[in-house]
């Protein structure tokens, strides 16, 4: 029996709940597994195996409805990935090359990630820290002239991209957040970051999701199941309704206000933990 597994269920509430919260934040440099984790808390949902395999579970509606947007853009990038034009990089070669980093660690330190930092301390020391260094990469990115988009992009661009989402395996950090700064450290536009931010996700929420469920079916043939899929149709439905308003804010406004955010929530969020009002 897995530890938590027999914890009262999550109700169809909470389903729907934990779902918006998913959809609403997966695309959004502000963490999602943070937000999740601590609306689980709020929600009176105690720290545990089953809890936490709902949390990434549910990732696969948001991730879906980037496959949704994107489709056309994906399916050009496959007609020439076998034999991509010389000196431009093919998209679903530069998705690949980002999210294999990530996945090689998440792998060897999923367990730990699991026993260690997935509670509400983390995730306040990160959205503080996160937000500081977003703050400072808009400072930054105003003493530029040029930025590139997505299409320029070498592959080793998208390598070091993806170094950088290895950061986003400490809850709170943000996988978003994370790829997101990287990207801009490394030249690309505000737009083309958050963008390729969303289509590294496929392989990484949808990998991350399929294995974590494949490693504890127990579940899915339990209560489980029910609120599992009700979480992520809700996921699916808020992010898609997210994404392109996102990505037409980020055409005429800074990340600023999301750095803004994480400190406010971060430090709330410390203070909560430091007075035991949240466990």
């Amino acid at each position: 029996m897995i530890a938590g597994a027999a914890d009262p269920g999550i109700s169809l509430f909470a389903a729907i709940v934990l779902g918006l919260v998913e959809g609403l934040t997966e695309f959004l440099p502000v963490s999602s597994t943070g937000h999740l984790i601590v609306v689980q808390r709020w929600l009176g949902l105690a720290e545990s195996e089953a809890n936490n395999v709902f949390a990434i579970g549910i990732q696969m509606g948001a991730i879906t409805a980037i496959l949704v947007i994107y489709w056309r853009r994906l399916a050009g990038a496959l007609r020439t990935v076998a034999s991509p034009q010389r000196g431009q990089p093919n998209l679903l070669w530069q998705i690949a090359i980002a999210a294999a980093p990530a996945a090689v660690l998440g792998l060897l330190a999923d367990d730990w990630i699991d026993a260690h930092l997935f509670s509400p301390a983390v995730v306040a020391a990160t959205m503080i820290v996160g937000g500081a260094l977003l703050l400072w990469l808009e400072r930054w990115q105003r003493q530029r002239t040029t930025a590139s988009e997505l299409d320029q992009a070498s592959y080793t661009t998208a390598l070091c991209i993806g170094l950088f989402q290895c950061l986003a395996l400490v809850p709170g950090t943000s996988r978003s957040a994370a790829t997101i700064a990287g990207a801009l450290l490394l030249g690309l536009s505000r737009t083309a970051a958050a963008e390729f931010s969303f289509l590294v996700g496929l392989p990484i929420l949808y990998g991350a999701s399929l294995y974590k469920l494949s490693k504890h079916t127990e579940l899915l043939r339990g209560e489980l199941l029910p609120p599992l899929l009700v979480a992520t149709a809700v996921a699916f439905v808020s992010a898609w309704l997210v994404v392109r308003p996102f990505v037409h804010f980020l055409r005429q406004h800074t990340f600023a206000p999301f750095a803004w955010y994480r400190l406010v929530a971060g430090a709330l969020l410390a203070m909560a933990c430091a007075f035991g009002w949240l466990h």
